[in-house]
């Protein structure tokens, strides 16, 4: 690394500490994952890296988004967990910030491990940021060994329905795919919902150019008034653990109905979160 790069990182460093708030570099001294002889865990996540890199977005969860946690108390500090999120807002600052909120609001803090789309990887220079900061392609076989190994998995059961869903829809869930209630009974780990109020109204969409989304090999594109995203308040609500006794190999419709279950805790948790709120911007 040249002596610019380094020093870049250095300050950016520092940054991530001080936006973090006090006892913050204590804190991610307790980060430790498993290493290799390329100084990352199997799936490519550089804790030295992660810290300096994820400054720009701490910015935005304490300075632009002010982002508020409730109820983190409810994350468990290790072991497996499928934390099951909404998802909204065009781009996924959703999960940028909800992981943000397991590593400066815990301690000790904990890598939410996001699952994202298959075809993310395929876009410019985003591949190895990604797994670099400890996020990994959706896939069961990743999620299942992300579990064996201990790790909280971010999951968004509706998907891209959710992330691209027009502006009159927002605060309603889309379907939910069975997925993670197979892996989740699969490796025996809690499910803990997690509502997050304030991402729907911060890039307003107002249709669907789906023919230019399959043009571009896209999932969605949506139209929005925004060229960025508005300053809206983020409230982040972490429910209860949910645990369910089954198995993953049972019927479709067995499923279904442990899968009402969560989406039906994670709406509420919306609808109290939504309720609650006294502005989208304060």
């Amino acid at each position: 690394m040249s002596e610019l790069g380094a020093a870049l990182r250095e300050r950016l460093r520092a940054l991530t500490f001080e936006l973090g708030g006090p006892g913050t570099r204590e804190r991610f001294e307790k980060l430790t994952p498993p290493r290799n002889e390329y100084g990352v865990d199997p799936y490519g996540l550089d804790i030295d890296y992660a810290v300096s890199a994820i400054a720009p977005f701490l910015w935005l969860y304490r300075k632009y988004f002010r982002v508020e946690v409730h109820g983190i108390e409810h994350v468990p500090s290790d072991g497996r967990v499928l934390l099951v999120a909404n998802h909204s807002g065009q781009l996924p600052f959703d999960a940028v910030m909800v992981g943000l909120s397991l590593l400066v609001e815990l301690d000790p803090p904990r890598f939410a491990r996001a699952l994202v789309e298959k075809w993310v990887p395929t876009l410019p220079f985003v591949s190895s940021f990604y797994a670099r900061l400890g996020q990994v392609v959706g896939t069961p076989e990743n999620c299942r060994r992300l579990l064996a190994a201990g790790e909280a998995i971010l999951v968004f059961p509706e998907g891209v329905r959710g992330l691209n869903k027009p502006f009159r829809q927002r605060y309603r869930l889309q379907d939910f795919g069975l997925g993670f209630m197979r892996l989740a009974l699969e490796a025996d780990a809690p499910i803990l919902p997690i509502a997050v109020v304030g991402a729907e109204e911060q890039s307003p969409a107002l249709l669907d150019l789906k023919p230019l989304a399959r043009l571009l090999a896209m999932p969605a594109l949506p139209l929005t008034p925004t060229l960025l995203p508005l300053p809206t308040r983020y409230r982040i609500h972490f429910g209860e653990p949910m645990r369910f006794a089954g198995s993953a190999e049972d019927e479709d419709a067995v499923l279904e109905e442990k899968v009402r279950e969560v989406k039906g805790a994670l709406q509420k948790l919306l609808d109290d979160g939504v309720r609650e709120r006294k502005h989208v911007f304060w």
